[in-house]
């Protein structure tokens, strides 16, 4: 478990520190903040043609040396990050990374899972996420801290090195798998034939946002807006972080009790916590504890969206789990664009919490309407012919 929870550290530190260190990036390839936001819209496209593709395509490899590879890709992915000439070449280097993501959170969820207890799947799922969390309490501060004064190429450095620990430590501590049933590729793209996988992941993508559209853009936030200084911004992300890690387990906690309203509890405190942000942005203790609140009611949105996708999916769990942050990262790039094309339109770096919050409620109606979906179904084949 931790060894699959080391590899989370890594994609979460490479994921997030990237939003750290926008301002840095943008200056030193000389193009707009909005401009070097397209580098995180890149690697979430990344994310969200990886995981599908290589979840169905690489049904019948082994679980283990299957993530051994998506490891390794991704450390190659952070070098080509590292030795990027031009902005277009990261761009494209950052696309790669991505590429590995979800297809490893997805076999590395369902493998927690297969090994929990009976009752605690959630949770098990929750501690494999808690490396994605932890990466924003210790990875993202230190490497945005490094990035900041050594250079932004830096920080992708210590990502790689990560990745190197991660792959090695999968191939002595990681078992073989076997309970995790293979598949076929037709019999895992199944799960986009049902209707309520379909659903639960546009919940995702659409409410799941908000809490990027304010990331993406919280280094200028916190010095623009609540007056900070550029120092002070790896102690706020690391604040994030512990909303993050906070909020997971939580969520792992609620969702184990009931999944759906762990989800709507999730939605409806990131939409009120977002709204709050706008006001709370413009002092710097405010903006602090409104960070520390945007990550955990964020993050403990995810275990519950991984629970129901497994158990609405049925025999396709391994494309379902990988498609759950398919979902993220398609959130992660509408909520990039979005903030990004309203700070450029000129309403300023606590815009993008009102789109947040206003994502968060569309994510809320969308979900009840999948859940009373779900039980007309439910209700339809329980009635007599």
């Amino acid at each position: 478990m931790l060894a699959l929870a080391l590899g989370g550290f890594g994609i979460g530190t490479t994921e997030f520190v990237t939003m750290g260190l926008l301002p840095n990036i943008a200056h030193a390839m000389r193009v707009s903040e909005p401009t070097a936001g397209h580098a995180v819209s890149a690697y979430a496209l990344g994310v969200v043609i990886g995981a599908p593709v290589i979840a169905a395509v690489c049904a019948r490899v082994s679980r283990k040396k299957l993530l051994i590879a998506l490891m390794a890709a991704f450390t190659l992915g952070n070098v080509a990050t590292v030795v990027a000439p031009t902005f277009e070449t990261l761009v494209l280097a950052r696309f790669v990374t991505g590429l590995p993501h979800g297809a490893y959170f997805g076999v590395a969820s369902l493998a927690a899972a297969t090994l929990a207890p009976v009752g605690q799947r959630a949770k098990a799922v929750a501690a494999v996420m808690l490396g994605l969390s932890a990466a924003n309490v210790v990875g993202v501060p230190a490497a945005t801290w490094l990035g900041q004064h050594l250079g932004w190429r830096d920080a992708y450095v210590v990502v790689t090195v990560i990745g190197l620990a991660t792959v090695a430590a999968l191939l002595y501590f990681v078992p073989e798998l076997t309970g995790i049933r293979m598949t076929n590729p037709m019999t895992e793209l199944g799960a986009l034939r049902r209707p309520q996988v379909l659903l639960t992941l546009v919940v995702g993508a659409i409410g799941f946002g908000g809490m990027f559209a304010v990331y993406t853009y919280i280094s200028t936030t916190l010095t623009s807006v609540a007056g900070m200084s550029a120092g002070s911004v790896p102690l706020v992300l690391m604040l994030f972080g512990v909303g993050m890690v906070v909020g997971n387990i939580v969520g792992g906690v609620l969702a184990d009790r009931g999944v759906d309203r762990a989800i709507f509890l999730s939605m409806i405190g990131m939409a009120v916590i977002l709204a709050g942000f706008v006001v709370a942005a413009h002092n710097p203790y405010a903006a602090a504890a409104g960070a520390f609140l945007v990550g955990a009611t964020g993050a403990s949105l995810a275990p519950g969206l991984q629970t129901r996708l497994m158990d609405v999916a049925h025999e396709a769990q391994t494309l379902a789990a990988a498609l759950n942050h398919a979902a993220l990262n398609i959130a992660n790039a509408a909520g990039a664009w979005l903030g990004g094309a309203v700070i450029a339109a000129g309403f300023g770096y606590t815009a993008p919490a009102l789109v947040g919050a206003g994502l968060a409620v569309v994510g809320v109606l969308l979900f009840a309407g999948t859940v009373g979906a779900a039980r007309r179904d439910a209700r339809g084949a329980a009635a007599p012919l």
